[in-house]
């Protein structure tokens, strides 16, 4: 089992926030936000997994999922492993390339273990991306087992708050970009507790995931 990381620990404890990044339309590649706080990462860190030692509560979010159906995240995934990205769909790069690589894992899995573990998609971007948009998008770039939730944005924005996530609404520039802001984190939950335990940065690859995707299903530390 791998030790958990006391420097994270304290940052995160200092800090309660996940690392933002902000990505334009016309973005090549992310650009960390302004209003970044501590890094869940450290130099020393040799797996993309980090075990948190004071776990976050599952947000009490209830929004639309893609099939226009209302969706509330605690109840529907109460005891079940439970992944949670906050992100839009016309993200450039991190947030195709993150539902992607967790989409390569979750395949891997045995059927069974699929039925269970719960991958949820929720939109920061709620005026574009509407349920009939996440649902095509999440498809396309992960599978379409995956959840994806839209809704006003500042049901949203507590839901993330809850997390330590300060996220804003889109902004547009003169040429007509929109800016959104997503995390580079995908948070786990725990089956047996409902808690959020671990963390994985954007550098998570497919292999990564595979390796932790299975313990996470039963509740255990990567």
């Amino acid at each position: 089992m791998r030790k958990k990381n006391a420097l994270v620990a304290a940052a995160l404890a200092a800090a309660a926030a996940l690392t933002l990044s902000a990505c334009g339309d016309g973005d090549s590649s992310s650009k960390e936000s302004s209003q970044s706080a501590a890094e869940v990462s450290t130099p020393t860190k040799t797996k993309a997994a980090t075990v948190l030692d004071r776990p976050y509560k599952k947000p009490d979010l209830v929004l639309t999922d893609t099939q226009g159906k209302k969706y509330d995240l605690r109840e529907a995934t109460k005891g079940k492993p439970t992944l949670i990205y906050f992100g839009y769909t016309q993200c450039p790069d991190v947030c195709p390339m993150t539902m992607s690589n967790i989409a390569v894992a979750y395949k891997k899995l045995p059927k069974a273990d699929q039925e269970k573990l719960q991958v949820v998609f929720v939109t920061t971007d709620p005026d574009r991306d509407t349920p009939q948009q996440l649902g095509k998008w999440l498809k396309g770039a992960g599978s379409p087992d995956f959840i994806g939730l839209s809704g006003d944005f500042p049901t949203i924005q507590a839901g993330a708050r809850q997390l330590g996530v300060s996220i804003e609404p889109s902004t547009t520039d003169k040429n007509g970009n929109v800016t959104s802001m997503h995390t580079k984190q995908v948070i786990a939950f725990s089956p047996k507790t409902d808690a959020g335990y671990v963390l994985w940065t954007d550098e998570a690859t497919p292999d990564d995931y595979t390796a932790d995707l299975p313990k996470i299903v039963k509740g255990e530390t990567p």
